[in-house]
């Protein structure tokens, strides 16, 4: 069953962001400020990557989609931070259409061989435990037997941390909200065009059969400035605990996740 996973890294659609500018110009403007760009890969080197680069299962994609207007030294520095990741596929699309251009996207790397196909999404802070594969693989396998009667199903894995990296390193809150992006796929009909990025991911229960699986950290959602979602007015912010040394080695046994590099990450960004 082919597993993609896409990340839209500071691709400037049209529409997919809260946080609304006036022309494309000034999206593209805001979304490769250095400031911005720099953070931005300080948490997709250090959070993203590894537990991906470390899935106990190893046959997926990572579809890494980016804007054909990003300039070339972060071009250049993304083709650099995969380069050992045989797994992951950067495609660059002009602006368009948010969903039309991700749904695009991923149907160019699909392989539309009669399976269902398992679809999840991340942003460039987020990360899911280094078993997510494995254990979403095994998942699908078990509602299966729905899936001839359903166009899609969501497979949701809800357990986790909320973490804000920064140079002091790695804060946490523990989170079990269902239907959180990183740890969330569709299981999608093997006939169908549609993909994981045409659904609100809040949403995915009023429109499609869910299953959801807690017990077991699965995931975390990255908590920074740059947050789209944390842009309007009003959003509350969770009560972060800085890690301790026992935090610090569970992270890395179960997403591969050196706090300190991210923290050495975050200070050269910061300088």
């Amino acid at each position: 069953m082919q597993t993609i996973g896409i990340c839209r890294f500071s691709y400037p659609g049209d529409g997919g962001f809260q946080v609304e500018h006036e022309t494309l110009q000034e999206r593209m403007e805001y979304l490769y400020a250095p400031d911005r760009m720099a953070e931005r890969f300080a948490t997709f080197e250090t959070m993203m990557l590894p537990p991906l680069m470390a899935q106990t299962d190893d046959d997926f994609t990572l579809l890494i989609v980016i804007g054909d207007s990003l300039p070339a030294p972060y071009r250049d520095r993304l083709e650099a931070a995969v380069e050992d990741m045989p797994q992951a596929v950067i495609r660059a699309y002009s602006p368009g259409p948010h969903r039309k251009v991700m749904q695009q996207a991923i149907n160019d790397v699909r392989r539309f061989d009669g399976d269902a196909c398992l679809q999840f999404r991340m942003d460039d802070d987020d990360a899911v435990a280094c078993t997510y594969v494995e254990k979403l693989r095994a998942a699908a396998m078990d509602v299966l037997p729905m899936a001839a009667k359903h166009r899609h199903i969501a497979i949701d894995f809800n357990q986790g941390y909320i973490a804000r990296p920064s140079a002091a390193g790695l804060a946490v809150a523990p989170t079990n909200v269902p239907y959180t992006t990183a740890a969330l796929a569709l299981m999608i009909r093997p006939d169908l065009r549609l993909s994981v990025m045409n659904f609100a991911h809040m949403k995915v229960g009023q429109k499609m059969p869910t299953v959801t699986f807690t017990g077991e950290d699965m995931l975390i959602r990255g908590h920074n400035d740059y947050n789209d979602s944390r842009q309007k007015p009003g959003v509350r912010a969770p009560r972060l605990q800085p890690l301790d040394a026992a935090g610090k080695a569970h992270l890395m046994a179960t997403y591969n996740i050196d706090a300190d590099r991210v923290a050495r990450a975050f200070a050269v960004s910061a300088a």
